[in-house]
């Protein structure tokens, strides 16, 4: 096994074994036939492009979905008819990438939720409740009160109550989804430690990442899905990054950051002194010119989103000014935004970005409802052409424009969101985790629509906690710090070392 973590004597017991899963919606089959191993005391990472079926896979394991044929056995036991509650039961649990708790509550109780057994006449014990909350998160390093209010908690926060949950109910096999997708680097390294020490007392660990940097640090084994058929278990000492997204996407995916052509226009966005105590953005000073993409880096809660945020007239400015090709403008809402010709595309597709039950046509044309249907008439031919010269402009692989938003892949959502904003004509882009979650075939397609947004003279500002993709896709890094950005470096100076240096306040990247 991995660095010579496992003691030599100990023997390496299967956990779960699942032999020729298949399971259908309809006519789609999602799964044909998939196999898949996992042993105590090992990370086997499951790696695949969006509508590979690793969602599909994961249900049946945690009994959301009953497999239509094969055998999945736990602990050498056959298991049939498994349910949510009996999954449970055997030691299964599941750490998604969108956390499932209950916003009104505390952390404590959204903890007692998952692991105490309750009935009408038991009695709560407030205190002992707090301190297993306390102990739970003290083990990952979790910094949040357990009396603290979840919605009151960030994203990365919340995903760290929900490793709290999955430790807290003593699981022999846990299922990790995407689980750094919002965490710091700091919170990284500690789920990294999680997962080592997990391994360490012989729990088996199923991890799901498009970050293939992840699966080299942690991952013994390794099974790629494709197009819903494992086409591949491997030691992952035996392979390169290189290989690995071979049999993703069943192709070489060269240029996954495209090069810049030409050079950059006419100035479109220059911030000086901009501040908004409410965003707790302080005195930034930036400047965007026509077909430059600048990327916007530093570490979560460095005010990168709430700049965006300013910008598109979400949380007002209450200092400085901001400039549109030379003029002094005012942004006070979304719609004056719009107005004055600026597109945003946030973070979190699901809550912001795509309205799932929602055709893809209706889901593109929502922001421009006044330069498609002038008179106030709504034309569903008209919304209908729009929405399929986007479709094939951007690639996007849909069953056609009335199929709901929800049916797409991640990456396909996120063209969505794109294109909503794109029908608006903007001059200035803002892209907020552009291919954040989005398989590695999406994330080049992405790539490779910025760069020609940009080529045809788009200015853009992209923010990213991918420092690969910051230093591949941006012609220069504004890095940004406890809301104020503290350095500003051309494509030849940006490195990972240089970045994260400023990121972090220091001369040099701490250990």
């Amino acid at each position: 096994m991995r660095n010579g973590e496992h003691d030599g004597d100990l023997v390496l017991k299967p956990l779960l074994q699942l032999s020729g899963i298949a399971k259908s919606f309809g006519a789609v089959r999602a799964l044909k036939g998939v196999s898949f191993g996992l042993k105590a005391g090992e990370v086997h990472a499951l790696l695949g492009e969006n509508g590979a079926g690793k969602s599909t896979l994961i249900k049946v394991i945690t009994g959301a979905h009953r497999a239509d044929g094969g055998t999945m056995e736990v602990n050498g036991e056959v298991v049939s008819e498994l349910t949510p509650a009996a999954a449970r039961e055997l030691g299964i649990a599941c750490i998604y990438q969108q956390p499932a708790l209950f916003p009104d509550l505390s952390v404590a109780e959204n903890i007692a939720l998952r692991l105490e057994k309750t009935g009408l006449l038991v009695k709560v014990k407030w205190a002992a409740r707090r301190r297993r909350a306390a102990e739970l998160l003290g083990r990952i390093g979790a910094e949040i009160s357990p009396d603290a209010e979840v919605r009151s908690l960030s994203m990365p926060e919340q995903q760290l109550v929900e490793i709290a949950c999955a430790l807290g109910s003593g699981a022999k096999i846990v299922i990790m989804d995407e689980p750094t997708a919002s965490l710091t680097q700091k919170e990284q390294h500690l789920l990294f430690k999680v997962v080592r020490d997990l391994r360490k007392s012989g729990v088996g660990v199923i991890y799901i990442s498009h970050r293939l940097e992840e699966i080299f640090a942690l991952a013994d084994r390794v099974t790629v899905l494709r197009d819903g058929e494992s086409v591949g278990t491997n030691p992952v000492d035996g392979l390169t990054e290189a290989q690995m997204i071979k049999l993703m996407v069943g192709r070489e995916v060269e240029a996954i950051y495209p090069p810049a052509e030409g050079e950059p226009g006419e100035l479109v966005l220059s911030v000086k002194g901009l501040s908004c105590a409410a965003g707790g953005v302080e005195d930034v000073s930036l400047d965007v010119r026509a077909g430059e993409i600048v990327g916007l880096a530093g570490l979560v809660g460095a005010g990168r989103t709430e700049l965006a945020r300013v910008l598109f007239g979400i949380t007002a400015a209450d200092g400085g000014e901001i400039f549109l090709n030379g003029n002094a403008v005012r942004i006070r809402s979304p719609r004056e935004a719009i107005s004055h010709r600026i597109a945003y595309v946030p973070e979190d597709r699901r809550r912001h970005g795509v309205i799932l039950d929602m055709a893809i046509s209706a889901n593109m044309t929502m922001a421009s409802h006044g330069k498609i249907f002038p008179k106030g008439l709504l034309k569903s031919g008209v919304e209908t052409e729009a929405a399929k010269n986007f479709i094939r402009d951007l690639g996007i692989k849909a069953s056609g424009p009335e199929a709901p938003g929800g049916s797409l892949s991640g990456g396909n959502q996120q063209k969505v969101s794109v294109a909503r904003w794109l029908a608006t004509e903007p001059k200035l882009l803002i892209l907020d985790e552009p291919t954040q979650g989005v398989d590695v075939g999406a994330k080049g397609e992405i790539h490779r629509i910025i760069r020609e947004l940009a080529k045809e003279g788009l200015a853009v500002l992209m923010i990213s906690s991918d420092l690969p993709e910051v230093l591949g896709m941006s012609d220069r890094v504004a890095v940004m710090r406890g809301g104020q950005i503290v350095a500003m470096l051309e494509k030849g100076e940006a490195d990972a070392h240089t970045v994260m240096a400023a990121a972090l306040g220091r001369g040099e990247v701490a250990e």
